[in-house]
């Protein structure tokens, strides 16, 4: 069984932002693999569902970012798993847009949902995708930067990163973190 999360804010105000790429990434997941996100459990909007043989459960926490853990903790307790079992989607601000960095396990890197996440799990050892949005330009503060829109040219490259979602994931639960790091990584 695995449990992929993708980090983001809820609410309309936040769609298509950079901080959502998790989110995002999600949908693009569910709609791939035909597991619905609709129900609301544990703090979070979740879809349930089979995908090569292994349970799948897909996971928007409902506590923006800073709060991952909180909903995350909750579902890792209830289903008994291990953090090996988790798959984290989320954005970066230290890779160039569209870049991939796949990880078995790993500090929060700066990033406070990451942060939420290791503390309510008491553990880094997690797979996590990191998408990167781009560094921040000086005009602007880090907060205003991951919740700024991306621009159309921003689109085309995240898009080209979001379509390998579902093969990144894959890679992961059947063949491991190490073969998805070997496959993708520098991309």
């Amino acid at each position: 069984m695995y449990v992929i999360l993708g980090i983001g804010n809820p609410g309309r105000q936040y769609e298509n932002t950079k901080h959502n790429i998790g989110f995002i990434s999600l949908d693009f997941l569910s709609a791939a693999w035909n597991i619905p996100i609709q129900k609301i459990k544990h703090k979070a909007l979740i879809g349930e569902g089979q995908h090569k043989g292994e349970r799948v459960i897909l996971v928007k926490p409902q506590t923006f970012v800073n709060l991952s853990g909180e909903s995350i903790g909750e579902i890792m307790r209830f289903y008994k798993l291990s953090p090996e079992q988790l798959i984290v989607v989320y954005d970066d601000v230290n890779l160039d847009a569209g870049r991939i960095r796949i990880r078995s396990k790993g500090s929060d890197g700066g990033h406070n949902g990451m942060k939420s996440i290791i503390y309510h799990l008491q553990s880094d050892a997690f797979p996590r995708i990191r998408l990167g949005v781009g560094q921040k330009p000086s005009t602007y503060d880090l907060a205003d930067w991951v919740l700024s829109k991306f621009t159309d040219e921003e689109i085309k490259v995240m898009a080209k990163a979001v379509d390998a979602i579902p093969d990144m994931v894959e890679e992961i639960m059947i063949n491991g973190v190490q073969s998805a790091m070997n496959r993708f990584n520098g991309r």
